[in-house]
């Protein structure tokens, strides 16, 4: 089998095991019941060398002994009243898979019944999506199996894309692997609103999440404690902040990059952040545009929701979930009078390891405040 292969069924021959200088090629592949740890075992001097595709044995109808079905056949089988014992076996040491039992069930008498029910769903296109060799996929397309009598519908089974692949590993990593802590803050976006009116009448037009950034990136300057990454001996302090921005698009979630974010203006931020947004939306960011960030920024906040914890992007120590923005009464504890505010709420994800309860309240205690206090950062 070809590095990189997916999908390979479980008992597949995948490799030889030869003596140094032997031809693989004129070694007899033994069939799959055959195999045994002697037939491999070819002394110190060996070399690992691909197998030649070679031909599959022909299936041999289950007549006696235990049936061994898989969970999906097992399913259509008792869902359909067919017996399994007319099925014929394809897979490893005579087991049913659900591909045996949709040809059995395909000429049952039963299924000429509801013929509309098996149908072959269309494979999703995604031609920006990179994805194996043909040679490493199998050439099954995806089946609306008949669910249980009562059920609502049919299920579709839909291969999951290289990206979708990615950012499962990422996320069941994270999730597995790092200790997650949260703690969330209201922030008074007054004094950002007016500064956007402000630099609006200039033709200068930013974001309230350009603000965000270069917020986060000046705390982290600020706070150097916080921007460090877990390896695998323990804390590893960044020399550059670069905040990974998350952006939604049609093959999934993506975080391109604002390098030396602290450095740079909010006006800059905003240029940068605008063409990775779309590089990312086209499918055209390169790797540095986005591997390699130290602190990650997920807003939701224009979709309506009021706030919510976001998942880490390991090797990162935080991430920063931003809600939107709402309108309060207040209390002036000094005058007993009411105000308005425009309160937005922020929570921090971050890595227990890394970053303690202590440390990440006074990170977003300085947050606030330059969030609330714009003119303390450097805007031009």
């Amino acid at each position: 089998m070809e590095e990189g292969s997916r999908n390979v069924r479980l008992g597949t021959l995948i490799a030889l095991m030869v003596e140094e200088g032997q031809d693989w090629k004129h070694v007899e592949i033994p069939p799959p019941d055959a195999a045994s740890p002697s037939a491999t075992d070819t002394g110190s001097a060996s070399t690992m060398t691909p197998a030649s595709p070679s031909p599959n044995p022909l299936p041999k109808p289950v007549t006696s002994g235990l049936l061994r079905l898989s969970p999906a056949a097992r399913h259509i089988f008792g869902t359909h009243g067919i017996d399994p014992k007319l099925a014929t076996p394809t897979g490893p040491r005579g087991l049913i898979t659900k591909e045996d039992a949709l040809n059995l069930l395909k000429k049952s008498p039963a299924s000429e019944a509801a013929p509309a029910a098996m149908t072959t769903a269309a494979p999703v296109p995604t031609p920006a999506d990179p994805t194996p060799p043909p040679s490493s996929r199998p050439n099954i397309p995806p089946v609306s199996v008949p669910g249980k009598p009562g059920a609502p519908g049919t299920f579709t089974e839909i291969p999951a894309t290289n990206i979708r692949r990615v950012i499962a590993q990422r996320l069941t990593e994270s999730k597995t692997t790092i200790p997650h802590a949260y703690a969330s803050i209201d922030c008074d976006m007054a004094a950002v609103m007016k500064l956007r009116k402000d630099l609006a009448k200039d033709q200068i037009k930013v974001s309230v999440n350009d603000f965000i950034i270069k917020a986060a990136a000046v705390t982290l300057r600020d706070m150097p404690e916080v921007n460090v990454t877990w390896s695998g001996d323990g804390p590893h302090p960044l020399d550059s902040i670069h905040i990974s921005v998350a952006v939604a698009t049609d093959r999934g979630l993506i975080t391109p990059i604002i390098r030396d974010a602290a450095n740079k203006g909010v006006q800059e931020i905003s240029a940068t952040a605008k063409v990775l947004a779309q590089k990312a939306r086209d499918g055209k960011l390169l790797p540095e545009e986005y591997q390699g960030g130290s602190f990650s920024i997920s807003n939701l906040g224009m979709f309506g929701i009021s706030g919510f914890s976001a998942v880490i992007n390991p090797p990162q120590a935080c991430i920063l979930a931003v809600g939107t923005s709402r309108t309060e009464l207040q209390l002036n504890e000094d005058d007993q009078t009411l105000r308005m505010q425009h309160l937005m709420t922020v929570t921090l994800s971050s890595d227990g390891r890394l970053v303690d309860d202590e440390l990440a309240s006074r990170f977003l205690d300085k947050f606030r405040a330059n969030l609330e206090q714009p003119q303390r950062m450097a805007l031009a």
